[in-house]
């Protein structure tokens, strides 16, 4: 089953390198060096942020998922998406910081004041509804949030120039912001990855895990840390994206049996290949019209979510 991830993975990126394929045909009979260009500088940085940003998501999710032994737990869910969000429009619209160094920082700071707001009110092992509730509320508060703080723009085109990054985009971004938000993420999946067997501890509670010899709350400061800081950065390049860090980790238990630490790593490979999918989905479009993936992955999302949330109260309910 991991060879078919992996293998589905090489084809989902290679088909981000490839498709559409008749105007890179074209070039390369024309101009060469041109078609050899639009694959390094235009696709190249959408394929690597697609397979970046969605393991980022993926591996988050996992991890806030066996943080708070709730499968409901994502970081849309729980309002860090929305924010990192809020976090990096102050910073460039408000402030006028509009360099990706000061956007990270803004959306990391953003994502910490959600998920710490979030372990305030519900708790660190939050019941379904009262994360469900504490979540919500702290995304329709950032999002309410984001939407003044863009009508106090000193810029009327606030809004406009702002659509598409809210949204979620991964057109038009190049190598540079590739590697601004890649390397800072892949850290933090590398660092979320030597969490596995504290977070697997953390699932059968927190007496047992510190028999174990675990620090629970160093354990809880270091996931919520990591996953600020990776959805943070690539928030920062790509706007905001839901959904993914939901269904990935859900997935990716399947594969481990159960295990939530465990499913870290196989959460990054679906995210990574969910995303990817997605933005091939985005190319569908007509000519002209612009399709942001955040729309595409709310269409599967939030189907999947409600039919989460039936499937969670059939089975309290027997």
């Amino acid at each position: 089953m991991r060879i078919a991830l992996v293998l589905l993975l090489i084809a989902a990126a290679t088909a981000s390198l490839a498709v559409p394929w008749d105007p890179i045909a074209a070039l390369a009979e024309s101009e060469p060096g041109l078609a050899g260009a639009v694959l390094v500088e235009l696709r190249l940085p959408r394929t690597l942020l697609a397979l970046v940003y969605g393991a980022t998501l993926g591996a988050a999710g996992a991890a806030i998922q066996a943080l708070f032994a709730n499968p409901l737990a994502s970081p849309d869910i729980t309002g860090t998406t929305s924010g990192a969000a809020l976090g990096a429009v102050v910073t460039a619209y408000l402030l006028g910081f509009s360099a990706p160094l000061a956007l990270s920082f803004g959306a990391v700071a953003g994502a910490l004041g959600a998920l710490a707001l979030l372990l305030a009110l519900a708790g660190p092992r939050a019941e379904t509804a009262t994360l469900l509730l504490s979540g919500l509320a702290i995304s329709a508060l950032a999002g309410a949030l984001t939407t003044l703080a863009l009508a106090l723009a000193p810029s009327p085109f606030a809004f406009y120039d702002a659509y598409d990054w809210l949204m979620g985009s991964l057109v038009d971004r190049s190598l540079g912001q590739a590697a601004f938000a890649g390397i800072p993420a892949l850290l933090v999946i590398l660092l979320l990855l030597r969490l596995s067997r504290p977070l697997d501890s953390l699932a059968l509670g927190e007496e047992v895990a510190q028999s174990l010899g675990h620090d629970v709350g160093r354990i809880r400061l270091q996931v919520v840390v990591l996953t600020a800081l990776g959805v943070g950065a690539c928030v920062a390049i790509c706007g905001a994206i839901g959904f993914i860090g939901l269904i990935a980790p859900i997935f990716a238990r399947r594969l481990t049996g159960g295990h939530p630490g465990r499913a870290i790593l196989p959460a990054a490979a679906i995210g990574a290949l969910l995303l990817t999918a997605a933005d091939l989905a985005t190319r569908l479009a007509p000519l002209g019209r612009t399709l942001p993936i955040g729309v595409v992955t709310a269409l599967i999302g939030a189907p999947f979510f409600l039919w989460l949330v039936a499937h969670m109260r059939l089975r309290f309910a027997r």
